[in-house]
């Protein structure tokens, strides 16, 4: 139990929903390192994600991301910004939850569109975008609902989202400061 300060905080949620900036902003308050999967794999592929859908396809990129799951999943003290599919994998799931507390960053499909509409290079939004969204959103809600805590942050800040979070996290776990 002298360990939870070395917990890690993992962010879930659909693409657009504040992961990355969020995570960012929670690692720097929290002196917690940050670190996101995407990120690692387009490193580690040398490419971005559309590319690598677009080349090798969707379960390639999955099965490349549970590998950087598992890996990121060993940290300590670290606050993760997952991937928006990465909870459709169980496996995904048990390995960031041995050593975090996952918590979901919810958002309308109205938000989730006007954010991606700046951003072309979201390879499972090709065509209808409303329609993908709020069917991809139906979808993956089971899974994000396993979450520890949720956010919905279509009408938060960046920092109120943070601060929504750590108050969480000082209630239920006590094992940060704000």
């Amino acid at each position: 139990m002298g360990d939870k300060k070395k917990r890690n905080i993992v962010l879930t949620g659909f693409m657009a929903s504040g992961k990355s900036a969020v995570g960012k902003e929670l690692a720097k308050r929290l002196k917690m390192d940050f670190v996101d999967t995407d990120n690692l794999i387009e490193e580690r592929e040398g490419m971005e994600i559309s590319r690598i859908f677009r080349e090798k396809g969707e379960s390639y990129f999955r099965d490349v991301e549970t590998k950087i799951v598992k890996e990121v999943a060993e940290y300590k003290n670290s606050v993760i910004a997952t991937g928006g599919g990465v909870v459709l994998k169980e496996e995904n799931m048990r390995a960031l939850r041995k050593n975090g507390t996952i918590i979901c960053l919810s958002t309308n499909p109205a938000t989730i569109l006007k954010r991606t509409s700046r951003n072309q290079l979201r390879p499972l939004l090709e065509g209808e975008r409303e329609k993908k969204i709020k069917d991809l959103l139906a979808f993956r809600a089971p899974y994000y609902q396993k979450a520890d805590f949720t956010v919905d942050t279509s009408d938060l800040t960046v920092e109120q989202t943070v601060e929504k979070i750590i108050k969480f996290l000082n209630e239920k776990n006590g094992n940060c400061e704000s």
